[in-house]
């Protein structure tokens, strides 16, 4: 879609756009545009890439009404949300780290040595997790119980087994992950589901100010909003994130480092997921790199 096709489709909805636009292209299922409407307030544009996401979309935007409601951080507020168009005005702060889309570089939008961002993410995560399961569950929000969480993950390795295949290794390590008792909560809370430093805004002493897209958001396993600390802090980072998040309240046990580390590992996995959902030959191929099987 061109720049005059957005335009366009914004002026439809009742938003005039400037011609000058920014995109990311990194989104799976969004393309992503930064524009100006002709009053000077900058947006947000996310262009469905598919169109199989009108229910994806109606979901995220109740989720987004439910942290909104008990946050005390932004979350993007969706003045336009339909299947073809999402626009919301744009949040304050970069996120924590950008990729170039092309090298896939990354850029450093915060001093992660010398910052105030883990102790502030640890602050957010515990309440994020205290968002009240019975007002997901009243929206109609996907829940988890304890006993579901392995469920879904070997249900998902079986497939992915079945239609792509998995390296003998990774097969075997996620399975046993799936058969250790001592890993795994007895609890499950809200979560945002797809949480790692690119999808949160910080000043530059990285103190949080926004966390974006929402469209995984369920009463889930914690770890899941650890998991994607590790990629970019590492392990040691990680320690320091779960001590503070446990100080200031957070609901954690024994083995909570174990089991988000397992988590990270098992990224391909959800990718693969995906990759089967939309028949997309290029994720699928990109996937199967990731299941140790190219």
């Amino acid at each position: 879609m061109e720049i005059k096709d957005i335009i366009k489709l914004a002026e439809d909805n009742g938003l005039k756009l400037r011609h000058e636009m920014k995109f990311n292209e990194m989104g799976i299922d969004f393309k992503v545009a930064f524009a100006t409407d002709t009053e000077g307030q900058k947006w947000v544009i996310r262009i469905p890439r598919r169109n199989d996401l009108v229910e994806q979309i109606e979901t995220e935007k109740r989720i987004l009404g439910l942290a909104g409601k008990h946050l005390s951080i932004a979350v993007p507020d969706w003045k336009i949300a339909s299947s073809s168009l999402i626009a919301y005005p744009l949040l304050e702060n970069n996120p924590v780290v950008t990729f170039d889309a092309e090298t896939y570089d990354v850029h450093w939008n915060i001093d992660h040595q010398d910052s105030i961002f883990i102790p502030s993410l640890a602050s957010v995560l515990v309440d994020l997790h205290r968002i009240p399961e019975q007002e997901a569950k009243a929206l109609g929000l996907k829940v988890c119980t304890p006993g579901m969480l392995r469920e879904e993950v070997l249900n998902n390795v079986e497939i992915v087994k079945s239609e792509l295949g998995i390296g003998k290794a990774l097969e075997n390590r996620w399975r046993s992950w799936l058969d250790n008792d001592r890993l795994w909560p007895e609890f499950t809370t809200f979560i945002h589901g797809d949480l790692y430093a690119g999808h949160i805004l910080a000043a530059k002493n990285g103190e949080i100010s926004g966390i974006i897209d929402w469209s995984e958001g369920q009463i889930g396993d914690p770890s899941m909003d650890f998991s994607g600390h590790i990629a970019v802090f590492g392990e040691e980072s990680l320690k320091e994130l779960i001590s503070i998040y446990e100080k200031l309240g957070g609901k954690v046990w024994n083995h909570m480092l174990e089991q988000t580390v397992e988590r990270h590992a098992a990224a391909p996995l959800a990718y693969a997921m995906f990759a089967i959902n939309t028949n997309s030959n290029e994720h699928i191929e990109a996937a199967k790199a990731q299941l140790d099987l190219i």
